[in-house]
Parts: C-alpha cells; structure tokens; sequence
C-alpha cells in the first residue's frame, strides 16, 4: 500500500519494525520496552513565534514553569544534614535543604523580611543555619525561626507567621524534584508510566560521573526537540550519506511522558545490499579503538557487542550484566517528561538531559547532561562532580568524561544558531513535523500551549 492510501500517521519506514527487532533479541527485552502508545495528533504547521515571541516567554515562566514537576538535584548532592542545592528556572528560585532529622526540604529561595534570595542562584554547598545576607534573619534547616535581629520592633512577627514557607518536593529514583505550585498533583501521579517502566531499571544505583552544562544559541523548546526525534541522524551525524538508519519506535505516554527506541548493532532496511555481521561489528570496534574479534559462524554482530560492553561494564563496576538483554545494554532508549527531562536506562548510553530556557533571552538556553553509571558493588561512588561549563563556541570535547560522545553532541547542537535565524528570515512562517517521526515534539509543543496558552499568531 503506498503512502498516499494510508491514514495520517500510519506511514512507517520499509522493513520490520522495531519491535519485530527487539522480539528477535536473544534475550528478550523487558515488557516496557515492547509497550507500544502511537496515536496521530494532526498535521499543522507550529508557529515559529512559540520559540521567538517574548511575551510567550513569559507566559511560560508565569502559568508552565510554576507549576510543572521539574528535577532540580540529585539525592547525593544533598548527602549530609546542612547539605544545600539552589534550583533556579526563570524568576523561580527553590533552595533544596537535608535537615538535621534527614529530612529533605523545598523552599522558596526568599527571606521573609524583604525578600532577598537566602542563597545566590545556582549554588550548592553546607549550612547550619539559612541565614539571610541582607539583614541576618535566620531560619533552622526545617524553616522554623532561629533568630531575628531587633526582635522588639517587629511585635507582628511571629514564629508562625514568618516560618519559611515549603513547596513540594520528592525524590524519585535517586533525583530530587520540586514543584514551585502550593497545589501541585503527588510527583508519581505527573510521572504516569515512568514508576512502572523503570521499576526494574536500577537509575537509584547510579551516580553522576560527568555534569556537564552548555550554554546553547536557541529556545529550550527548539534545544529539547533536537534530541527527540532521530530522524535528524541521517544528515546530522553522516554528512548526508546513507549510514546504519534503523528503524526507531516513537510513543506518547499522555499527559507528560514520551519515548524513542533507536537500536544499535542491526542493518539499515535502506541499505542495499546490507553489511555482513563481520563489517557491522567491525564498524562499532573501529569506533571504540579495539581489534575486531572474528565473528563466529551464524553469528550476530549486536549479540557480540552487547556482549563485550557487559564485560566491560562488570569488570568495571564488579556487577553481573549477563542476564541484561541486549536491548538494554546497546539502544538509545530515551524517555522524555515534560517540560524539560530526560531519561536513558541503558547501559551503554546513561545519560540525563534537561534544558532550561535563558531568562535574559529568548533565544538562548542551557542543556544540563549528567552521565550516570552504575555504583560499584561496594557502592561506594565518588561525590558528585563539580559541573562543566562550556559556552556556545566550545566543543563538548572539553569534557573529557564525554569520550567520543563529546562529537556527537558538536554535531547535535550544530544546527542550532542556523535554526534560530532561520526562525525570523523564513516566508514560511511555521515548521511543519512528520506525523510519526517528529510527533514527540509535537507532543511538547502541545503540553506548554496547555500550561500557557494559545500559541502566539505567525
């Protein structure tokens, strides 16, 4: 059946679907992963003035970034009692505290006496007490007054009038996650499938190894949407040649969670004739820096790799992968919640995303990416390490925690600026997604327009 005689929505590339690939898997990949949630959700072009226009900027800061469920930490950044981690998006401020009964606090970044921040943006660190730098009012690590100096001039003060007042705030699989709404929905409710997905998936027994953050030349919506389709890899990372495509799986898991399925070791249904095993492992080894081992008769190449990266992984943490399917151990498997985050469970590929927009301008952002790995089986793991900054013009490469990753990300970003321009010099005043290869932008798109509105007119 041609295109043309489908539905909208029901196209899909030649060649078995992912999820045939997955059920060939010698070891079968967790039900999850097979749990399929496609459906059109129409055709119209999105104007580019939801990336341009300020005025919708601020809408979002107002009625999307208010109320919405965002991670701000992780729990190892807030080990100890004192321990304290400031998360900033927009004019919101949350100051994140351990307290001394061990119990982890929210708090609005604000002294009660004339406003000013109790700690500066973007900071983490110790603290006894939350002591205010302007006039020295000082609260205990639960928000309750500890001192207020001149107390006799201020008789309409009281303990309970003036404690700080909480937000909410949970930790969900090691990351610590604040809503700045007094009236916010539990954070397992907004996570939907995420709990029930990732039960088994171990992210709690990660830490962070690489916290790298870069300062891109776009909206946060336009940087989010660069990494959540792989329709861009053809042209992005192969110069326009025909490379190693395979099919990929894209799902809406409503209101807030979406994913993608991009496998890794298989033939491209495009290529014709296909690689042999041998040529497609020889490509990974190539990449990798290591000798090509001779495939055994009747082999596959994406059993053979999965397998020497599980060997790696237990040599290097002390735990056994041997059972984890090769699914799980190679694809890019990413799970995005709304507004801004990114999950991966896989273990070659543990990463963390989260964009934030610039509140100074529109077209401007940060991409937060934290690289994860397996606690060792002491579990003893370093403490978190101290974040990477690299600014518009820098390569990624300077991470070195990155690897070959850092060139990946180079290319990832590199259309940025371009598509910023082209924003405002375009006649075409919207850009036009494929029905199911870009539908988790669209997705996106929708969910800020619920939060803040209709979009803004071309």
């Amino acid at each position: 059946m041609s295109t043309d005689e489908l539905a909208p929505g029901d196209a899909r590339e030649i060649g078995p679907s992912l999820y045939d690939q997955l059920r060939a898997d010698p070891i079968a990949p967790p039900d999850a992963l097979l749990e399929e949630s496609y459906a059109f959700r129409g055709d119209d072009d999105i104007p580019y003035t939801v990336y341009t226009s300020t005025d919708y900027a601020e809408r979002e800061f107002d009625l999307m970034w208010s109320r919405t469920w965002q991670w701000a930490c992780h729990i190892d950044h807030l080990s100890e009692a004192g321990d304290y981690y400031v998360y900033d998006v927009g004019p919101h401020s949350a100051l994140i505290v351990r307290g001394a009964d061990g119990q982890i606090r929210a708090f609005y970044n604000a002294c009660m006496h004339r406003g000013t921040q109790l700690k500066p943006p973007g900071t983490c660190g110790f603290s006894n007490t939350l002591r205010c730098p302007f006039h020295g009012w000082e609260w205990k690590l639960d928000g309750s007054f500890n001192e207020r100096p001149g107390a006799w001039d201020f008789p309409h003060v009281t303990d309970d009038s003036h404690r700080l007042p909480e937000m909410s705030v949970d930790v969900w699989e090691g990351f610590v996650f604040v809503n700045f709404d007094p009236n916010a929905e539990s954070l397992l409710d907004y996570l939907g499938v995420m709990p029930r997905h990732w039960a088994d998936w171990g992210l709690a027994d990660r830490y962070i190894e690489t916290f790298v953050r870069k300062r891109l030349p776009c909206n946060w919506k336009a940087a989010a949407e660069a990494f959540l389709e792989a329709y861009h890899v053809r042209e992005t990372h192969s110069t326009g040649e025909l490379g190693d495509e395979v099919t990929t799986a894209y799902d809406i898991f409503e209101p807030n969670v979406s994913r993608f399925i991009h496998t890794t070791g298989l033939n491209s249904p495009l290529r014709n004739p296909p690689r042999t095993e041998q040529e497609l492992l020889a490509r990974t080894t190539m990449r990798r820096g290591v000798d090509t081992p001779e495939m055994p008769e009747g082999a596959r190449a994406r059993d053979v790799i999965a397998d020497m990266v599980k060997e790696a992984m237990s040599a290097r943490t002390g735990h056994d992968y041997s059972d984890v399917s090769q699914s799980m151990t190679l694809d890019s498997i990413q799970y995005f919640v709304f507004p801004n985050m990114f999950f991966f469970p896989g273990l070659q590929l543990p990463m963390v995303y989260r964009f934030v927009p610039d509140p100074e301008s529109v077209d401007h952002s940060y991409f937060d990416l934290l690289m994860m790995r397996p606690r060792p089986a002491d579990k003893k793991a370093p403490p978190p390490p101290q974040v990477i900054n690299i600014d518009i013009d820098e390569s990624y490469s300077v991470a070195e925690g990155l690897g070959r990753l850092g060139r990946v990300y180079d290319e990832d970003t590199s259309n940025m600026a371009a598509q910023t321009r082209g924003f405002r010099s375009s006649a075409k005043r919207g850009q036009t997604l494929g029905n199911y290869q870009e539908v988790r932008a669209r997705h996106l798109q929708e969910r800020v327009r619920d939060y803040a509105g209709p979009w803004p007119a071309p």
